[in-house]
């Protein structure tokens, strides 16, 4: 199509961004985000994907990964560089907000040369219109293509230059770990935890973007947020710094929501995660599916805004501060998309307003950091080679690949019977059983005397063998999760890298391009995907049905004692969630109705089995099982 000198008008009034939701949080274009993936993955992800509009987010909880991240790129940039020794006065929040206030300041200088980079194949600013998405601006781009006018092309070109935009520079702090950092005296130093220093580096940090908050309620660093000035809105601006919740349920986003709006502080974003269908850690709800708890957060969203806009208003008011208008929230999903027919649903169905794709992007080198030995690890993994295991030192579900040189690793100090880690960094030393002051279950400290008490002990054969399993599956994830970017990047080329990855990352079979995953992400050139492929939803139950015969076996074997209570409470949540799951079946494409009732019915069977199983179990006085895996379900 040719467009005329005189028909540009139209062009004039193209929108800043797609987000109409009156949130204090700009979304851009882009209607998908790259979460957080470890300490190491997406650490400099702002730094390759920014520029083209893609929004993402840096875990800044290692400050020793972050400092070395720092030196690298100062030197790559020419930039000046001066090292923050640890021993300097709050080094950590040093460390950060340099680190921080660096990658600002080299996406600002990639967006300059992106907007005065020719329109020729191959150029960034050609690449950051081919990869939006469609609507306004892209139609405006394509225009520009067509156009044969040479003036009403270069006017075009200036025009669209005009709405270019960097994806946000987000940051995710994991708020349980929060360990006292200690002086030499051993005493803690005041608002010094580790989740609150990094607070400090990035609210005091040149950046204008948001803060995901993730693992629950932390009150003391709630309070500490409502000191800094940027959360705040002023009569007309909205905050400089945003706040994102990661959340699996609505009744903790509910609490936190109201617990931070009570300070003063809005949450701009609920980010709602599958309980178990995600990477890393899996913060497992009982039984709820990821489904229904979007369902619910629709349902309530209206009600969610109004009653905490009530709270926010009255301490804004306390506080001598007044809102920015009246701001209202953004509802996003993640965990086990893998097709935009998924994510499209999720748009169409539960109205939100952009999908987080994380463990896809593992194979893409241009977005994320995985070195050449696990990228070929990733490519072939199947579902064998993924596991939800107990590698955490924080007792939280963690979903790993296997057969990392950081497994391997592991394996080899326990078979030298060494087994644990030297514990460098320590930023999950937060164990006080064995020790007077905090160590890490990792670590060959309290592995030494971990085994020497398990092994002492009298417990039966099958439970002490559980045991010891379970204190040497801990893997030193500080060192570990940094592994890969630090043997990419030659920073370290002897760390060991363990690879968080999702069971998700086992649809997809080789290493991809930014632009093809993100041509596949909206639908434009679809991947081929493994064909057996359940949906996300159906993967997910599956593996809350796992999850549940796994803590029925561990009851059994008396290394937990959960209620009898729980186990009906979570099969009936479940048995809610297929309920749910076969009326939304209806608002499928017919070519997918059939297949998802198919896995529906057959895993409903499963949950049914389970719980006929319960009431066939022995218990004892405390309600917990004593016999469980002659007959539980396959």
């Amino acid at each position: 199509m040719t467009i005329d000198s005189n028909n540009t008008d139209r062009f004039q009034d193209l929108p800043t961004h797609t987000d109409s939701t009156n949130s204090y949080i700009d979304i851009g274009y882009h209607k998908f985000f790259i979460p957080v993936m470890g300490t190491g993955f997406t650490i400099d992800t702002p730094l390759r994907v920014a520029k083209y509009g893609i929004s993402s987010v840096i875990s800044i909880g290692d400050d020793i990964l972050i400092e070395q991240m720092r030196e690298h790129y100062s030197d790559v940039f020419d930039k000046p560089y001066r090292h923050i020794p640890k021993s300097e006065e709050d080094s950590r929040v040093k460390r950060i907000r340099s680190y921080l206030n660096l990658v600002h300041d080299l996406v600002q200088n990639q967006m300059q040369a992106v907007c005065s980079s020719p329109f020729e194949t191959g150029s960034d600013i050609t690449r950051y219109f081919e990869m939006m998405p469609s609507g306004t601006l892209k139609s405006a781009y394509d225009s520009m293509i067509a156009c044969t006018h040479h003036e009403t092309k270069l006017r075009l070109q200036s025009e669209l230059r005009q709405k270019v935009v960097a994806g946000n520079i987000d940051v995710n702090i994991m708020t349980k770990v929060d360990r006292e950092l200690r002086q030499e005296n051993g005493k803690g130093v005041p608002e010094s935890g580790i989740a609150m220093s990094a607070l400090c580096g990035f609210a005091t940090s040149e950046l204008r973007s948001s803060i995901v908050l993730s693992a629950g309620i932390n009150k003391r660093l709630f309070a500490y947020m409502a000191q800094f000035d940027d959360f705040f809105p002023t009569a007309d601006k909205p905050p400089q710094k945003t706040i994102i919740l990661k959340v699996s349920d609505y009744r903790s986003a509910l609490l936190q929501g109201t617990l931070l709006a009570k300070r003063g502080l809005w949450v701009s974003e609920y980010r709602i995660e599958s309980g178990l269908n995600c990477g890393g850690h899996a913060f497992a709800t009982k039984g709820e599916l990821l489904g229904p708890v979007l369902n619910e957060f629709q349902a309530n969203r209206a009600s969610l805004v109004s009653g905490l806009r009530k709270y926010y208003y009255e301490a804004l008011d306390k506080l001598g501060k007044v809102p920015s208008g009246d701001p209202s929230i953004i509802l996003s999903a993640q965990g086990g998309v893998g097709t935009s027919e998924e994510q499209s649903f999720l748009f169409s169905q539960y109205h939100v307003d952009r999908v987080g794709w994380g463990t896809p992007f593992l194979l893409v080198p241009e977005a994320t950091n995985v070195d050449s030995i696990h990228l070929q690890k990733l490519s072939a993994a199947t579902e064998d080679d993924v596991e939800l295991s107990d590698a955490s030192p924080l007792g939280i579900p963690f979903w790993l690949l296997k057969n990392t040189t950081s497994d391997e690793y592991r394996r080899k100090r326990i078979a030298e019977n060494t087994p644990g880690s030297e514990c460098l960094k320590q930023f999950l030393a937060t164990d006080l059983e064995l020790s007077s002051t905090p160590v890490c279950k990792a670590s060959m400290q309290y592995q030494r005397l971990k085994l020497k008490q398990l092994n002492a002990s009298s417990l039966p054969t099958k439970q002490k063998q559980a045991a010891i399993s379970s204190v040497l599956s801990k893997t030193c994830l500080c060192m570990d999760l940094a592994g890969s970017v630090l043997n990419r990047l030659n920073l370290d080329t002897k760390s060991h890298t363990a690879v968080c990855s999702g069971l998700s990352i086992t649809d997809f079979n080789r290493v991809y391009t930014l632009k093809e995953m993100v041509d596949h992400i909206y639908g434009r050139l679809p991947i081929k995907l493994r064909k057996e492929r359940p949906h996300m939803f159906i993967r997910e139950l599956s593996l809350y049905i796992t999850y549940l015969k796994n803590q029925l076996i561990k009851n059994s074997l008396n290394i937990s004692s959960l209620s009898d209570k729980y186990f009906n409470d979570f099969s009936n949540q479940l048995l809610n969630g297929i309920k749910y799951y076969r009326q939304m079946a209806s608002q499928l494409k017919n070519g997918e109705q059939a297949t998802f009732l198919f896995s529906l019915a057959d895993l409903e069977k499963k949950v049914q089995s389970l719980i006929s199983n319960l009431d066939a179990l022995q218990l004892d006085h405390n309600g917990s099982l004593l016999e469980a895996t002659s007959i539980l379900p396959a």
